[in-house]
């Protein structure tokens, strides 16, 4: 039974790691397909997809997180959000190797990011919870997006 307070996630597979990110970012969950890719873009960015009549910039989150880009198969999913970079809310398509499920976390099974280091930068990460013996790792988009307004701005999404 979900409870009021409960955080509502998508859990997803990024390879061979799990993460969740909260459904209140999550607009929709889409079936990969190829972006357009820009000119002299940041290699994360993957390029543009339209999405009902809208350029969505396009990012491979494994390459944002630093660490090798996403091989495309046919589980590879895009989760289009709402994030925040800098001062700005931006609609982006995030390249994730699956989707695993929506479900409800309570607050006391979230930990606090430890400060370890490892394949992606703890600084990112707004908790950890721990579900059926594994780790899954609860993202900051606001983090990993905080200093890339620019790679992202709507002059890019204007470009298509």
């Amino acid at each position: 039974m979900t409870r009021v307070d409960d955080v509502q996630a998508v859990v997803f597979g990024l390879d061979a790691e799990v993460f969740a990110l909260s459904v209140e970012v999550v607009r929709e969950i889409l079936d990969h397909r190829p972006a357009f890719r820009m000119p002299h873009a940041p290699e994360w960015l993957a390029g543009l997809i339209d999405v009902r009549g809208d350029a969505i910039p396009v990012v491979d989150l494994n390459v944002r997180l630093g660490r090798a880009p996403t091989a495309v198969t046919p589980t590879t999913r895009i989760l289009v959000v709402d994030a925040v970079a800098g001062e700005r809310r931006l609609t982006l398509g995030l390249i994730v190797s699956r989707v695993l499920e929506v479900c409800a976390f309570t607050p006391d099974e979230i930990e606090a990011a430890p400060e370890i280091g490892g394949h992606w930068r703890s600084d990112y990460v707004g908790g950890v919870t721990r579900r059926g013996g594994a780790f899954v790792v609860h993202l900051d988009l606001a983090r990993i997006f905080a200093g890339d307004a620019d790679a992202l701005n709507g002059d890019l999404r204007d470009a298509a």
